[in-house]
């Protein structure tokens, strides 16, 4: 098939068949599916033919989604979930068990975080690096592990994942490399073509664009060997080639744990992807305005920022992303109350704990979606008090640069 770009992959990708030429696909908004004969339902339980039964397991709009976000990470197939958490939990609990642990980056989003902690509870254990460099990587490797894990940009952190080193290192011992890349997105890094081996998204966010939908979605390279000493619950998928990590989960755990994508939120999710490409453009050139404007800005302000040349991990978001350096920003204040000052002062973003909105969002990360973190958690999460995480919105730039520019410098 031709490769088109991005923009056009988006629009004209799609294998989708769609009934009584449909511009979209329909919402299958349908439990289940009926069939013509018990023999055809009974090869579709079977796994010995495509179709339809459960929505539970899988229905032609979510099906579609699926197809795009495989199509845009360059993968061989896709699971989508009913949150990015439920993704994550996919992801990671389809080849764990107990007595297995994970080497993840430290500025990770503080519910996976949360996740990871609750994962203790099942005999799984988790270690942070402190660094985000494949070195410190491959140091906190023992002979129990059994994943490696990393976010493409850590969110609030902005550390920045060097994603073929450190695939680099997993691969070396044995070990899938697992990357959340909700927010650097496939239009500026398609992590499985740079040595990853599954990629989760919580397309809650830019994939989706608009915040009118939950859902989450993982993607399997399908090119990791999996070790049947080592993972030996694999063992009897191993027969699926390429599709054996899909085949084990779709069989399995996703299945009877029931975290299903709701067909409404499946639709929603396919309009949001044909704009991805536009609006990730426009949220990154408004990100790079906006941190270099407040960078020159003063007045107690420190800006974090990959795109700022300054930042630790300017240099390999430059030799990694295409595009851009992603739509978060970071403010150190100088205080929680000064924090919370800017945050009730501000007229254009909005206070809301979510980011790749179409508007520009801001929170104050200690307080919400860090706040049940430990402080030492926090600070290998980059989170302090006087902090302010920004998603950078679509709107006109000088608008955003001036409602900052007034109220922080107290007009």
């Amino acid at each position: 098939m031709k490769e088109y770009g991005f923009n056009t992959t988006l629009l004209h990708g799609s294998e989708d068949s769609n009934p009584h030429g449909a511009t979209q696909v329909p919402i299958y908004q349908s439990s289940a599916f009926r069939h013509d004969t018990a023999e055809e339902l009974e090869k579709i339980f079977a796994n010995k033919c495509a179709g339809y039964s459960y929505t539970r397991i899988n229905n032609p709009t979510i099906e579609s989604f699926e197809k795009r976000m495989t199509k845009l990470e360059g993968g061989v197939g896709s699971v989508a979930c009913s949150s990015g958490m439920a993704a994550l939990t996919m992801a990671l609990m389809n080849i764990l068990r107990n007595g297995d642990h994970v080497v993840a980056a430290a500025g990770l989003y503080g519910g996976t975080v949360e996740l990871l902690d609750e994962l203790k509870a099942y005999g799984i254990t988790t270690t942070y690096v402190k660094e985000n460099t494949p070195d410190a990587f491959e140091k906190a490797i023992m002979p129990e592990t059994r994943a490696v894990f990393a976010e493409t940009i850590g969110n609030p952190k902005l550390d920045v994942t060097d994603i073929e080193g450190v695939a680099e290192i997993a691969h070396k011992h044995g070990l899938p490399f697992l990357v959340d890349n909700t927010v650097a997105t496939p239009y500026l890094i398609q992590p499985l073509r740079l040595g990853a081996d599954v990629v989760i998204h919580s397309s809650s966010k830019y994939i989706n664009g608009s915040s009118d939908a939950i859902s989450g979605v993982l993607v399997s390279g399908g090119k990791f060997k999996w070790d049947p000493e080592k993972y030996p619950a694999m063992a009897e998928f191993k027969k699926y080639g390429p599709f054996a990590y899909l085949a084990k989960l779709r069989n399995g755990l996703f299945r009877s744990m029931g975290a299903c994508l709701a067909p409404q939120n499946a639709f929603l999710n396919n309009l949001g992807l044909e704009t991805l490409g536009l609006r990730m453009q426009r949220h990154c050139s408004n990100a790079m305005e906006l941190a270099e404007f407040l960078n020159g800005l003063g007045h107690g302000i420190t800006v974090s920022y990959p795109g700022l040349e300054e930042h630790p991990y300017h240099e390999i978001a430059a030799k990694q992303f295409h595009g851009g350096f992603g739509a978060i920003i970071t403010l150190r204040t100088g205080s929680k109350e000064r924090a919370f000052q800017i945050l009730n002062e501000l007229k254009l973003p909005w206070l809301v704990s979510n980011i790749g909105d179409t508007k520009t969002l801001v929170i104050h990360p200690s307080s919400t979606i860090a706040a049940h973190l430990s402080n030492e958690e926090k600070e290998l999460s980059g989170v302090y008090d006087d902090m302010i995480r920004l998603s950078v919105g679509i709107e006109d730039i000088e608008d955003l640069k001036e409602d900052f520019r007034r109220v922080i410098e107290g007009e």
